[in-house]
């Protein structure tokens, strides 16, 4: 039997394969199709300070080998999360990742003392979101700038914390070096990468916001070198995420440097993609006579 607990920034995980945020709602639909416990992981939907309606519709767009969504992080608010869905979450077991989308630094921190009080396992801090203060530029995209929310949240969390990095940059290693410096615990990447489909009848984008986040098997090959490059440039443990829909895709992820895994948009074709993952790379890491799915972290062997 291959041994499939990883350690993400000294969380246990019993296995390596998590859900994305923005995926997987709050658990409660998927619980009703398998054992929330088998996962590694949840990183539940995103969630701001206030609550919010999201984007008008239509905010969703099918591609080929892939889907754009401009949702806009709908979701019941921090306090309402805490209040409803974590409780239930904490019975399911399995760890438990809350990510977090903030306008200003100060709003990272004040959900951070909220959620780490409140005993999530982990903070997923979603670095793709504007900041007021600098005339709407994405953290993500300026290395200082990811810096400072990273410090701020460090600050004022008691539990690991970990940045999602934005795939929409000239490169990425400079900002996974700039959160790495600033205190992150861990790294997770991709986020989807901002893409457009217009109908060619009405000559209108098919999305209401006209652009969009484009996720799904599309992304994996730009998934797979992003995580290679940010494992190459820190030291830091990565959660690889990006178009992950087989255990072999999960393998890929983890050879490039990955220590563990989420299934995000396959999730939508699949409800039980995230077992079945996890039960293909099990049998990959036993045909391969593997003893622990940790050996394959890294060992990519490049050319």
């Amino acid at each position: 039997m291959v041994d499939l607990g990883v350690k993400l920034a000294g969380v246990a995980l019993k296995n390596p394969v998590t859900v994305a945020s923005g995926t997987f709602g709050f658990g409660r639909e998927y619980g009703e199709f398998f054992d929330l416990s088998q996962l590694g992981g949840i990183s539940v939907k995103g969630l701001t300070l206030q609550p919010r309606n999201g984007n008008p519709s239509p905010r969703i767009a099918e591609t080929p080998f892939g889907m754009l969504n401009s949702v806009g992080l709908q979701n019941p608010g921090v306090d309402a999360f805490i209040a409803r869905e974590l409780p239930w979450l904490k019975g399911q077991g399995t760890v438990i990742i809350a990510n977090i989308s903030g306008n200003t630094p100060e709003e990272y921190g004040e959900m951070c003392e909220k959620l780490s009080a409140a005993g999530v396992d982990m903070i997923e801090v979603n670095i793709s979101c504007p900041n007021v203060k600098a005339g709407g530029l994405a953290y993500g995209t300026k290395p200082e700038l990811a810096a400072e929310v990273t410090r701020e949240a460090k600050d004022h969390s008691t539990v690991p914390v970990m940045v999602k990095l934005s795939p929409n940059v000239t490169d990425i290693t400079e900002i996974a070096k700039a959160v790495e410096g600033a205190g992150a615990d861990a790294i997770s990447l991709i986020n989807t990468i901002r893409g457009m489909v217009i109908d060619v009848n009405s000559r209108r984008p098919v999305l209401k916001m006209n652009t969009g986040g484009l996720s799904g098997p599309a992304v994996l090959p730009i998934a797979v070198r992003m995580v290679w490059e940010v494992h190459s440039a820190v030291k830091v443990p990565i959660l690889g995420m990006g178009g992950i829909a087989s255990g072999r895709d999960a393998a890929q992820m983890l050879l490039a440097g990955a220590t563990a895994v989420a299934v995000g948009a396959a999730t939508f074709a699949d409800p039980m993609a995230p077992v079945r993952v996890l039960e293909e790379l099990s049998a990959l890491c036993e045909g391969q006579g593997l003893s622990s799915v940790t050996e394959l972290t890294g060992a990519i062997q490049p050319w």
